[in-house]
């Protein structure tokens, strides 16, 4: 019986599979077996680098978590120690994440001959210890994502404020949403507020609210969006964009949850969860005295920061395929030829420049599959007759 100080022993393996899942262990190796490939078995990070250092071992299958290393450190050392060696990211279920691209012609062809065989169902296999669901609404199975929505799930639970990090079209609006659905004040109301959006001139009334005739044209009293999100959640967007002298004002509700609206000394009580978002980093802000300290950590109490497209290996596929459902209404579909080059492709506008292209290679494609040309992106098809 395998067990965790103790993992099969296979001369000069070509492949190794390191998981501290058996099954999923045992499942794979089968698969290699039946192909006539020789194939070890490591129970984690520390065994899987002690069989690289004793082999000639082309391809390593590496389970995203495992129970001695940390992944990432993992693969910064392989990289540096084993630089030939292709890594193949498993799933929580045993399924392969595709590379963006091989090292070795010998590791791919060795991928190909045994993934002839397709692995259990998901159902069939132990869920791993730490594996949860994802948000609600988000596509995806890598393990960075997985780590977001543990995050999201753990705090959706408290009142804790919430800072969002990413770039551009990674998904900042829909965590923030999940956050508020699993929260005990889902049947109130999510308030978003883009403060990047609404001129500085206009923003201190439409966050705190006025009285009538506190300005030119405030012919009657307005409450404020905070005012609003009173039972429920407040979502600032971009408030790295937030001026310095809102800031204040900003910081004073949350410490105390009170707003004035203008032309008023009335306080008011408000009951809001605050989560904020931003794709700038608000310490160095900080640093340069461009966005207060004191409402930096009252905001990054509990910070999640969501990885771009470009680093969430296997999540490609899945999206695209979502977007072609949800664009067409189940009639479209992507080539063979399409996925691998979105695969390949690096994503500087992250998820929604993927939707983009899903929905424009749609329209070009008429009735027929997605192919390369369609897609609208450099490189594609050397040589496209489209433009």
């Amino acid at each position: 019986m395998t067990t965790a100080a103790q993992s099969h022993y296979t001369p000069d393996p070509a492949v190794i599979v390191a998981s501290a899942n058996a099954t999923i262990r045992q499942q794979i190796l089968q698969r290699f077996d039946s192909s006539r490939i020789r194939a070890a078995e490591a129970v984690g990070g520390a065994d899987a680098i002690g069989k690289l250092e004793s082999s000639e071992c082309q391809l390593l299958l590496l389970d995203g978590k495992l129970p001695d290393l940390d992944t990432q450190d993992l693969l910064h050392t392989i990289n540096a120690r084993f630089p030939g060696i292709d890594v193949l990211l498993l799933d929580e279920t045993g399924q392969p994440m595709l590379p963006r691209e091989w090292r070795s012609r010998d590791a791919q062809q060795l991928f190909r001959i045994a993934s002839q065989w397709q692995m259990a169902p998901a159902s069939d296999l132990p869920k791993q210890e730490g594996a949860g669901e994802m948000l609600p609404g988000m596509i995806g199975q890598s393990v960075c994502m997985h780590r977001v929505a543990r995050m999201a799930r753990l705090v959706a639970r408290h009142d804790t404020p919430v800072l969002l990090t990413g770039p551009t079209g990674s998904g900042k609006e829909l965590v923030a949403g999940a956050i508020h659905e699993l929260s005990s004040r889902a049947g109130k109301r999510m308030v978003t507020i883009n403060c990047a959006a609404i001129p500085e001139a206009l923003l201190e009334a439409e966050l705190f609210g006025y009285i009538r005739g506190a300005f030119t044209g405030a012919v009657q009293s307005h409450m404020g969006r905070i005012h609003a999100a009173h039972g429920g959640t407040l979502f600032l967007d971009e408030i790295g964009e937030m001026p310095l002298g809102m800031q204040a004002k900003l910081l004073r509700f949350i410490d105390k949850g009170e707003i004035q609206r203008l032309g008023s000394s009335d306080s008011f009580r408000v009951d809001a969860r605050v989560i904020a978002a931003t794709n700038i980093d608000l310490a160095e802000l900080s640093r340069q005295k461009l966005f207060r300290d004191d409402l930096y950590y009252r905001l990054a109490v509990f910070p999640i920061d969501l990885p771009p497209l470009g680093q969430r290996r296997g999540d490609v596929t899945l999206l695209a395929r979502h977007f072609v459902q949800k664009l067409a209404a189940g009639h479209g579909r992507l080539s063979a030829e399409a996925l691998a080059f979105l695969e390949r492709h690096s994503w500087p506008g992250n998820v929604r420049e993927l939707r983009h292209v899903i929905e424009r290679a749609l329209i070009l494609a008429e009735d027929g599959p997605i192919e390369p040309e369609h897609l609208g992106l450099a490189g594609a098809v050397a040589g496209s007759h489209m433009a």
